[in-house]
């Protein structure tokens, strides 16, 4: 059986909110001894194993802490009780583009980008011919990035993170990226990287089909606990009825 990737154990998640928004609000306030900060927690008590290899979708409404647990796998943030241990090299293709500088060039950006993500030069170069040819800006690659359209600019964002030899991908609704063409050409790329089963995957969507079609198994989170983790289907079905 493949060794464990990533391990949640008894993983708890609290953020504080500011309530008070204005200078009038805060001063009051301060005066009567009311704390600034409203506790909002995430999870409680989260427990589960991610293996080496598997490709797995996490679901459940907005709020139920599906980004901040790829925020927590890519070390953004940090638990506030329990641990989480990730084991590999991780490239989140979450907000792609990440880090861009505007005044570099596409070229450029792809070093400093690909630097940020953990590759060193001679990774990058080895790759580099890949990752233009992929991104298809052809020779706006040596144009600044300010002037790229949203598209270009995830375009270079996407090729840069799969070509990075991370062994845990975090993808969170990222694939509509360019056209329709482009977008398929991505999803072909996923579904070769999951079918090699070298990489280990964590997919957040809130498109179903695309859960049920790229993933073996899912986690449903619901108010801070998982509530299923199986097959796909079973686990949107359990969905549905909540």
């Amino acid at each position: 059986m493949p060794n464990p990737a990533i391990t949640f154990q008894h993983v708890h998640k609290d953020f504080y909110l500011q309530e008070d928004r204005t200078f009038k609000e805060v001063i009051p306030n301060l005066l009567r001894g009311k704390s600034l900060t409203k506790k909002y927690t995430v999870f409680h008590d989260l427990s589960f194993e991610i293996r080496e290899g598997e490709t797995v979708g996490i679901i459940g409404k907005n709020g139920a802490g599906k980004s901040t647990i790829l925020k927590l796998i890519a070390g953004v943030t940090y638990p506030t009780k329990g641990t989480v241990a990730v084991r590999g090299r991780v490239a989140p293709l979450i907000e792609l583009g990440a880090g861009f500088h505007p005044e570099l060039s596409g070229y450029e950006n792809i070093f400093l980008n690909a630097a940020i993500l953990g590759m060193h030069k001679k990774e990058v170069e080895k790759e580099l011919d890949q990752i233009i040819e992929f991104s298809e800006l052809g020779e706006f690659i040596h144009v600044p990035v300010k002037k790229y359209s949203s598209g270009m600019y995830m375009r270079l964002g996407f090729s840069i993170a799969i070509h990075t030899n991370a062994n845990i991908l975090l993808i969170d609704e990222i694939l509509a990226v360019g056209d329709f063409k482009f977008q398929k050409k991505c999803l072909d790329r996923l579904h070769a990287i999951k079918k090699d089963r070298k990489k280990t995957i964590i997919y957040v969507s809130h498109n179903e089909e695309s859960v049920l079609d790229f993933c073996e198994r899912a986690l449903l989170l619901q108010n801070g606990k998982l509530i299923k983790d199986g097959d796909p289907r079973s686990v949107l079905s359990e969905y549905h009825t909540l």
